[in-house]
C-alpha cells in the first residue's frame, strides 16, 4: 500500500495499569490477585487497558499509511533522537505529551485520546478515528497549532532541563531547603519546602492548587494580577511564568517576602542552593529526570528559546 509521505512519524506510547501491574508481578492473574485482594475493581483497570490497545491499533494502522513510523515509549524519551522535519503523535494521557514536548525542537505534536470517556483530554484534541480523516493535513502541516512557552533552568555546572508544566526547586525528602533566592532587585535567605515556577500550560495544575491554598500568595494574585490567575490560569503563549513559594519559613536566618513574583526574558528567577546533599530540580512531575541542586549551585530559571507546538 503507497504511504502518503515518506515523511517520518513517531509515535509514543504509554504503559497501562496493567502493564505496569504486569511487569511488577510476573503475570496478569497475580496482579489480578494483588488488586481484587485489596478491594480494587479489576474489571475497571482491564477496560482501560482494552481502550488503550484498541485506540493503539487504530492509530498504528492509520499513521503506518500516512509514512514511515516509528513507535517508542516515553520512557525511552530522554535518549531518543528526533529529526527535524518528524511528525510526533503521542496516545496519551495529558502529561505524556507535556513529557514529549521538553525533548522537542519546535517538531508538532498531535495528541490522541485514547479513551475521552476517562481522559479530559486538553492536550489530546484528536480521538483515533479523528486522527485519521485529519492526517492528510496534518502531513502536509495544514492544520493549525498552538504554541506553548516552556520555561528553562540553567546550572552554573553547566546543566540544563526543560519544563512544560513546572519547575520544582527543593528537596528530595521531607526536610527544609535553604536557598538564597532572587528576583528582580529582591533577594533574600529562605527556608521552605522548595519553589514551583509555572508556565501558562501548567498555570491549571499545581501552580492552582498551590496558589488556592495559601491565603498569603492569594493575597499578592489578587493585587499582581486581579486574581486572574487563581481563576483562570494564564495563556499557553504567555510570554512569562509566574514562581510561587511553599511553606516559607520566617526565621532569624530565612525569610519570607520574596514568595511570589513574575518571571519574564530580563528578569529570571536566581536561586543559589545552600542544601548539602539533599537539593534537587525537577520538572513536570518526573521525579527521575532531575538536577542535582546542592551547596554552592546556582540556578537560573527563564523562558526558553524554544516553544512546544500542538497541533489543532
Amino acid at each position: 500500500m503507497q504511504r502518503l509521505s515518506e515523511r517520518k512519524i513517531v509515535l509514543v506510547t504509554r504503559a497501562t495499569r496493567i502493564d505496569e501491574l504486569v511487569a511488577r508481578f510476573n503475570t496478569e492473574n497475580q496482579a489480578r490477585f494483588y488488586i481484587e485482594s485489596l478491594g480494587d475493581d479489576y474489571d475497571d483497570y482491564q477496560r482501560e487497558h482494552t481502550c488503550y490497545q484498541e485506540a493503539l491499533k487504530l492509530c498504528t494502522i492509520s499513521l503506518a499509511a500516512a509514512g514511515r513510523l516509528h513507535r517508542i515509549d516515553r520512557s525511552f524519551l530522554p535518549n531518543y533522537v528526533f529529526g527535524n522535519e518528524d511528525l510526533v503523535v503521542v496516545l496519551g494521557q495529558d502529561g505524556t505529551v507535556a513529557n514529549t514536548l521538553k525533548y522537542l525542537d519546535s517538531q508538532p505534536v498531535v495528541g490522541v485520546n485514547p479513551d475521552p470517556a476517562r481522559w479530559d483530554g486538553v492536550l489530546l484534541p484528536f480521538s483515533p478515528k479523528g486522527l485519521q480523516s485529519a492526517l492528510p493535513e496534518i502531513i502536509q502541516n495544514r492544520r493549525p497549532h498552538r504554541e506553548v512557552t516552556m520555561a528553562q533552568a540553567k546550572l552554573n555546572t553547566g546543566s540544563q532541563l526543560f519544563a512544560v508544566n513546572d519547575f520544582f526547586i527543593g528537596p528530595k525528602s521531607h526536610v527544609s531547603a535553604r536557598y538564597l533566592i532572587r528576583s528582580g532587585t529582591l533577594s533574600e535567605e529562605q527556608s521552605s519546602s522548595g519553589i514551583i515556577v509555572s508556565t501558562g500550560l501548567g498555570s491549571t495544575g499545581w501552580f492552582k492548587s498551590l496558589l488556592t491554598g495559601a491565603d498569603g500568595v492569594s493575597a499578592g494574585v489578587t493585587e499582581t494580577a486581579t486574581g486572574s490567575v487563581i481563576v483562570d490560569g494564564f495563556s499557553w503563549e504567555s510570554d512569562y511564568l509566574y514562581f510561587t513559594v511553599r511553606e516559607p519559613f520566617p526565621g532569624k536566618s530565612s525569610q519570607a517576602g520574596v514568595i511570589f513574583g513574575k518571571v519574564t526574558r530580563t528578569s529570571p528567577l536566581i536561586i543559589t542552593s545552600r542544601m548539602a546533599g539533599h537539593g534537587v530540580i525537577f520538572s513536570d512531575g518526573i521525579e527521575k529526570d532531575f538536577l542535582a541542586f546542592n551547596s554552592g549551585t546556582e540556578a537560573t530559571i527563564s523562558l526558553a528559546d524554544k516553544k512546544g507546538r500542538i497541533v489543532q
